[in-house]
């Protein structure tokens, strides 16, 4: 059997976390046994469903490299044969067209209430053959009465559902629209999905499923529901818990490594191991291994995992996607200013993020508007004025611009001037930064260029020179 996944999301918002992790699960699943991952956008939903949607999901997906082999399919553009199957359902007795009334179906409800009775349609039309004259019917599928429905989720182990517990569920709306329980089915029959990965929200929805499945004389897929994820406070994971989109984790400086690294952990697990490269989840993960109990989402893990991946990543790789934060901030690394590689091997060992990377290294490509006030007072002052000029003397002289020579010089003024290295090197930093925060002194005047490092310490000057008129 060749295996068959699919993520079919519904294109009313972003791509969220939750989504994410089902797409991530259904992604490895595949890959690890050679298998398909189809793209499904579940867009019936008419009134809600957007193109913006439809763009931020296929963008969060290309920005976490899960790559699909098939679609992606837009249910919209599959009407016909949905109506072809509910044409089918009604053929073969196994729907029927129900004819009442909102009203009626409300006060059905209450009367089910009052008798301390679960509400539920009573299957009132079931045998109902003739129509009713100013009714639009909806088309119902023909529950079976008797019998269980026997669920082998991979997840949540086998579960029994009795029908007489299952009312006859709507598969098609007055207008003629399918519902989400008829056209899930189609399509998982359609496409020849082998295994469903969704959201445990959706276990209550298999049994019905299963039975549409096998009225059309199809076996159903193996499900796996997965559990949710919840927020610190034990609450199901929403916008009040802060960042919840794919992309939005891309504009606060995440690495993709490092949310699906994180993503593959909620719920699943392989020993003691925390840390997963993209082909180390593809060999291990097993939708078996998948816990049954709810995740809480940790943002400090989150931000640990992120250093870990700016520390081992490739360093172009991760230039490529620092380049993205530069951008946001007017910056084409390209355009001038030290190799962008060659910041980021400076840089990652104190950065946790890319935003924090971005900032840290805008003033290589251009000059600061102002020195950081409480850094300026304590660090350029009358008594630094003279190692600073002393400094870009010798600076100036210098016929290798590299970081060894850089020291040297630093060291020879700060023994000039009896002074402790830090004495001269945060001074430095200060003049040619705006701040107290840079790489190593020599390390960063050697990304900085001889040009642009003497342009900034005769501003550090004429700044003190000011200062002190």
């Amino acid at each position: 059997m060749t295996i068959r996944t699919r993520f079919a999301p519904s294109p009313t918002g972003y791509l969220h976390i939750g989504g994410a992790r089902t797409a991530l699960f259904s992604w490895l699943y595949a890959r690890k046994h050679g298998g398909s991952f189809i793209l499904r956008v579940e867009d019936t939903d008419r009134e809600r469903s957007t193109r913006e949607s439809v763009n931020a999901i296929l963008e969060g997906m290309a920005w976490l490299g899960l790559d699909y082999d098939e679609g992606p399919f837009f249910q919209t553009e599959r009407f016909p044969r949905y109506r072809e199957v509910i044409q089918r359902l009604l053929d073969s007795g196994h729907a029927y067209h129900c004819y009442c009334t909102p009203e009626e179906l409300e006060t059905m409800r209450e009367e089910q209430r009052a008798r301390g009775e679960k509400p539920r349609y009573d299957g009132r039309c079931r045998h109902r053959t003739e129509p009713r004259d100013g009714v639009d019917p909806v088309v119902r599928f023909r529950n079976p009465l008797e019998g269980e429905v026997l669920v082998d989720d991979a997840v949540h182990g086998r579960t029994l559902f009795a029908n007489r517990e299952l009312d006859d569920l709507i598969i098609a709306r007055s207008d003629g629209s399918p519902t989400y329980n008829l056209t899930v089915v189609v399509d998982d029959l359609d496409m020849g999905i082998t295994h469903v990965v969704r959201g445990d929200d959706h276990l209550n929805n298999t049994p019905r499923q299963v039975n549409i499945l096998r009225a059309l004389g199809a076996e159903p897929p193996r499900y796996a529901h997965v559990p949710m994820i919840l927020g610190s406070d034990g609450k199901r994971l929403s916008k009040r818990h802060g960042a919840v989109s794919v992309m939005q984790y891309r504009e606060e400086g995440y690495l993709p490594e490092a949310l699906l690294n994180y993503l593959v952990r909620l719920g699943w697990s392989h020993g003691d191991q925390e840390v997963f490269s993209l082909d180390e989840m593809t060999q291990l993960f097993d939708i078996d291994a998948v816990h049954k109990a709810a995740s809480a989402f940790n943002p400090d893990k989150l931000v640990w995992l992120n250093h870990h991946w700016i520390m081992h990543s490739e360093t172009a790789h991760v230039a490529n996607h620092l380049t993205h934060h530069l951008g946001e901030r007017g910056i084409d690394p390209a355009a001038g200013g030290p190799d962008l590689m060659a910041v980021v091997e400076a840089q990652r060992e104190r950065c946790k993020s890319l935003v924090e990377m971005a900032d840290k290294s805008t003033f290589f490509y251009r000059e600061f508007d102002e020195f950081d006030e409480k850094a300026a007072r304590k660090n350029l002052t009358g008594e630094t004025r003279p190692a600073l000029a002393d400094l870009r003397e010798r600076l100036a002289g210098l016929s290798s611009w590299e970081a060894e020579a850089i020291h040297g010089e630093i060291l020879a003024v700060a023994e000039a001037h009896d002074l402790k290295l830090g004495k001269v090197a945060q001074p430095v930093r200060v003049a040619v930064s705006g701040g107290t925060v840079s790489p190593p002194i020599d390390a960063t005047l050697e990304l900085l260029g001889q040009d642009a490092t003497l342009a900034r310490l005769d501003r550090a000057i004429a700044h003190i020179d000011a200062a002190n008129d």
